[in-house]
């Protein structure tokens, strides 16, 4: 122990402490080929009525009303519009252009007859029916006008977001960049998957998960580990990260065990605090910055403490970092199918996965089971149960986040 008291904060608390050591990371500007999943800086305004000019909704007859009061009537064709023409004929009395979906309509005319109510003709046309003025015309500006804001600041780009873009004439656009985010696993039982094991070792399963996590997150991660539970070569991995990552996450060496080198490597360091949690799984915790300004989430090993401790804590704020102002998994109401025990005082993370199409939830695992790795696989939420809850029983109903799609 470094003797420093020992802070215990709620859930809600921790939360707060850990969001408020993001913030957006600088802007740059990128090709829209490279936007997607990113978070826009700034507010994109139109300069030109969308679409910029009227133009026909269907492939047809540019005409004049007035030349298709009286019906069958026959009109002479003056042009031949396609999309993407550059012609500006001018439709006069008894003329027609024909005209292709998304082409201009041109001067004098005010009505679009599809070519099913006509012969189709190219010389003269037929026309047998007729709509009612404009109709089939998409009119300048009625998307947008000169000054409206077409794509919010923080808004995240997607396929219509970055279509928006597009139509505004944009070939590249201004956003947050990526966050890298450093994953380092701790402890000297770890080894690479794939190596054979011997009596006392597991594979490192922790750093993969939270890599996961941080690229699910919006993030790159940048994985580290397994580093052993030697103080010395944790400070220096820890020193070569700070400054060149915009976050740090370590797992494992954060409880009061003689080998918890996370809190022993960081011990003498001011800017990082070790506290714990009123929650479950998830109890010990570390945050705070490294002398070179990185933020640094220390979280449990347990593989299920990591994930929980990594969506409560970590994930919002890698979305803050992003430019998101929505941080939040989506939640909803879901009704327990069977009851589970709750821990006195402390908030409750239980993993659970739909068994009924009426939002049905079970937990993955009998009590906390911070350990099982292999049943948080099947986790589709978290059900969030608050600490004042002392029992959940078959059929109460219960918050869940949504942690899989």
């Amino acid at each position: 122990m470094d003797g420093r008291a020992l802070t215990v904060r709620s859930l809600t608390e921790h939360r707060g402490a850990a969001l408020a050591l993001a913030s957006p990371l600088p802007v740059v500007e990128v090709l829209l080929d490279d936007a997607d999943g990113l978070v826009v800086a700034d507010d994109l305004r139109t300069d030109e009525p969308l679409p910029r000019w009227d133009n026909s909704a269907m492939d047809g007859y540019a005409v004049r009303q007035a030349d298709v009061v009286d019906l069958p009537t026959t009109l002479r064709v003056v042009a031949d519009l396609p999309a993407g023409s550059a012609d500006e004929p001018v439709v006069g009395p008894g003329t027609a252009a024909r005209i292709m979906t998304g082409a201009p309509v041109p001067a004098g005319a005010d009505t679009i007859v599809p070519v099913e109510l006509t012969d189709a003709g190219t010389g003269t046309v037929l026309v047998r029916e007729a709509p009612a003025a404009g109709v089939h015309v998409r009119r300048a500006g009625e998307d947008a006008v000169p000054g409206d804001v077409v794509v919010a600041a923080g808004t995240l780009l997607g396929p219509a977001a970055i279509a928006a873009v597009a139509s505004l004439g944009r070939a590249t656009v201004r956003v947050h960049r990526r966050p890298r985010v450093a994953v380092v696993s701790t402890g000297d039982e770890l080894v690479p998957p794939g190596t054979p094991l011997r009596r006392g070792q597991l594979p490192d399963s922790n750093s993969w998960l939270l890599a996961s996590a941080v690229r699910d997150a919006g993030g790159t991660p940048v994985r580290i580990g397994p580093v052993p539970d030697d103080v010395d070569a944790l400070r220096s991995v820890l020193a070569d990260l700070d400054g060149t990552v915009d976050a740090i996450v370590t797992s494992g060496g954060v409880s009061v065990g003689a080998y918890d080198v996370v809190k022993a490597a960081l011990a003498d360091d001011p800017g990082v605090e070790f506290l714990a949690v009123a929650v479950q799984p998830g109890k010990p915790q570390g945050l705070g910055r490294l002398p070179g300004g990185t933020p640094i989430y220390t979280l449990p090993g347990n593989p299920v403490s990591s994930f929980a401790s990594f969506e409560m804590f970590v994930r919002p704020a890698i979305l803050r970092m992003r430019g998101l102002a929505d941080v939040e998994r989506p939640s909803m109401s879901a009704v327990a199918d069977e009851g589970w025990t709750t821990p006195p005082g402390r908030a409750q993370l239980m993993p659970v996965r739909w068994v009924g199409p009426d939002r049905v939830v079970r937990a993955t695992a009998r009590g906390s089971g911070s350990h099982l790795v292999a049943r948080l696989a099947l986790a589709e939420g978290l059900a969030v149960i608050p600490a004042e809850i002392d029992q959940v029983a078959a059929g109460d109903r219960v918050t869940v986040l949504k942690v899989s799609p």
